[in-house]
C-alpha cells in the first residue's frame, strides 16, 4: 500500500492529485503545521530525516522530493500513462518541466515569501524602518522582476500547446501546478497572463484534483503569508 506523508498546504497536495488520476489505492498520515511558525511537525522525521514533506512510503521503500516521487508512482505504477513516449519531443518537454518547477520555478516565489515576512513580521522599532526598506527593495529590484519573467516565459509556452509537455495532460502539469497556484496565491498572477490562469481553471475541473482536495483537505497557499516561511518540503 502506498502511503502518503501529508503535509496541510503543501507540495504533497499534487502526489494525492497525481494518485487519484492514476486510480492507485493509497492512505493518508496527516501532519499539521505549526499554527505560529507555519513548520511542519518534528514527527515527518521518523519518516524522512529531513522532516520535510512530501515523503511517501511504498512497501519498503521511502521516497521524498515531488519530482522523484511522481517520477517514481508514474514508472512504477502508471502503465504507461501520464507520461510521453521514451524518444520522443514531448518526452524531453515532460523531463524538462519536472525539473523546471523546483529547480527554476520555485525559488523567486519562496525568495518572496521570505521577504514578505521579513517586511510583514515583528520587527524592533529602531530598526524596523531599516529592515522593511531593504526587504522592500529587494522584492522590487530583484526578486519580483525574477518572478514576472518566469510568468511570462510560462505563458508563452501555453501559447505553443495546451499542456505542458504537449497536447496531453501529462504528470509534468502536476508538477506545474504547484508554483503556478503559488503564484496566483502572492507572486502576481493574474488577468495579465490568461493562459497561464486557464491553464489553472483547466486543472481545477478535473475529477481527479477535486477528489485529491476532498481527501486532503482544505488547501490555500496564500494562508501561508500570514504565517512565517513556509519550509514545508525539500521539493
Amino acid at each position: 500500500m502506498i502511503t502518503v506523508h501529508h503535509l496541510n498546504n503543501s507540495r504533497s497536495q499534487r502526489v494525492l492529485w497525481l494518485l487519484e488520476e492514476l486510480g492507485l489505492d493509497y492512505e493518508i498520515v496527516r501532519y499539521e503545521r505549526d499554527p505560529r511558525t507555519m513548520l511542519a511537525p518534528e514527527t515527518l522525521r521518523e519518516v524522512h530525516p529531513l522532516g520535510k514533506s512530501p515523503v511517501i512510503t511504498d512497501g519498503e521503500r521511502t521516497i521524498a522530493e515531488s519530482g522523484a516521487i511522481i517520477e517514481y508512482l508514474v514508472d512504477a505504477h502508471g502503465g504507461g500513462r501520464l507520461s510521453p513516449a521514451p524518444g520522443t519531443p514531448e518526452r524531453l518537454r515532460y523531463t524538462y518541466w519536472l525539473h523546471y518547477a523546483e529547480a527554476s520555478a520555485m525559488p523567486p516565489l519562496l525568495l518572496k515569501l521570505v521577504f514578505d515576512r521579513i517586511e510583514q513580521g515583528p520587527v524592533p522599532f529602531l530598526v524596523r524602518p531599516i529592515v522593511r526598506a531593504v526587504a522592500a527593495r529587494v522584492k522590487e529590484s530583484f526578486v519580483q522582476p525574477q518572478i514576472e519573467r518566469h510568468l511570462d516565459y510560462l505563458e508563452t509556452e501555453l501559447g505553443r500547446h495546451e499542456w505542458f509537455a504537449g497536447g496531453q495532460f501529462t504528470a509534468a502539469d502536476i508538477q506545474m501546478s504547484f508554483p503556478l497556484e503559488a503564484a496566483a496565491a502572492r507572486g502576481g498572477l493574474d488577468a495579465r497572463r490568461p493562459r497561464l490562469l486557464a491553464f489553472l481553471d483547466r486543472i481545477h475541473a478535473r475529477p481527479a484534483y477535486v477528489q485529491a482536495i476532498a481527501r486532503g483537505g482544505r488547501f490555500s497557499l496564500g494562508a501561508q503569508c500570514q504565517g512565517a516561511p513556509a519550509f514545508s518540503g525539500p521539493g
